[in-house]
């Protein structure tokens, strides 16, 4: 098994590499794999995606996060590990699984986990969370207990999550945002800045052990702003339409055809929104890369074709 001689470093295992929302863990062996590291890459079945990381360098193995041996034969030989999974039902099974295994393997200089804003603001009674919002804070805490040197990860809200990509829907359908946030602020970051942080960390993790980053987009805004800041970059007026929060729920996230893990995360992410919940701002971005998270507008002009008919 090939060590990086070159480097005198051991793999880095990324796990959720085959990417879902944002592809975080795909552009993290992206990145890791231009600065000429090894990485293993952790892919739940062999598919197309899994031959794209391939071409990479990456070494891709098939495994399931919920069953040890299988993270125990991925984790095999690394040095470092970055632990994200796709929102599921099953995310509190897997992560604790590959939380005990890495601890019995006793090996790692770093651990990222890619956990949620919304959990710094929980506690161990909280009750307006969603069951995934839940999920992520009893693993942060298993992992505070474990041992292991871990570097948590808190980005808020993607632009790429189903809760913007059904406004940029209605943005292309018909020029206006249909949300149910009234006066509200959001932050959102763009996946690959998430994914920027990460890879910062795994190919230099000195200094990050035992400390939490969290991550936002450059300003907090309310929805008017929001638009404005879309019109521009898109050179064309879009407005704003504040519709009753079951009303979204019904029309434009329910149509969308979510699971109902996922659905029930979403709605209750836009239920946090309401209530002002995502008008945060925080600095990890900068604290990491040494660099700004890209604006809303940044995102508008890069997927052109996420604003057109």
């Amino acid at each position: 098994m090939d060590y990086s001689p070159d480097t005198g470093m051991q793999p880095i295992l990324v796990t959720g590499a085959a990417g879902s929302v944002g592809a975080v863990g795909r552009t993290v062996v992206e990145g890791l794999r231009r600065r000429g590291l090894q990485v293993r890459a952790l892919v739940h079945r062999d598919d197309d995606r899994a031959q794209a990381l391939r071409a990479t360098g990456a070494e891709v193995v098939v495994g399931d996060l919920t069953r040890a041996r299988d993270v125990a034969d991925a984790l095999d030989g690394c040095g470092r590990m970055y632990f994200g999974m796709a929102v599921s039902a099953q995310y509190l099974l897997a992560a604790v699984t590959t939380a005990a295994v890495a601890r019995a393997y006793g090996r790692l200089e770093a651990f990222v986990n890619m956990s949620q804003l919304t959990v710094s603001e929980m506690d161990a009674t909280s009750g307006s969370d969603s069951h995934q919002h839940r999920q992520q804070w009893l693993v942060e805490q298993v992992l505070d207990w474990s041992g292991l040197p871990v570097v948590q990860v808190r980005p808020t809200v993607f632009m790429e999550n189903p809760l913007y990509q059904a406004v940029f829907s209605s943005i292309a359908k018909d020029g206006t945002i249909r949300w149910p946030f009234g006066k509200a602020k959001t932050s959102p970051i763009a996946a690959g800045d998430v994914a920027a942080v990460v890879e910062e960390i795994l190919a230099s993790p000195a200094g990050h052990i035992g400390r939490t980053y969290e991550l936002t987009g450059p300003r907090s805004q309310d929805i008017t702003a929001l638009a404005t800041e879309i019109s521009h970059a898109l050179h064309r007026t879009v407005g704003y339409t504040d519709v009753p929060l079951q009303e979204w729920l019904d029309d434009d996230l329910g149509v969308l055809g979510l699971p109902d893990h996922v659905l029930q995360h979403i709605s209750t992410m836009a239920r946090l929104h309401v209530a002002g919940r995502y008008d945060r701002q925080a600095d990890g971005m900068t604290e990491v890369t040494g660099r700004s998270a890209a604006g809303v507008a940044d995102f508008v002009r890069k997927n052109p074709e996420l604003f057109t008919p």
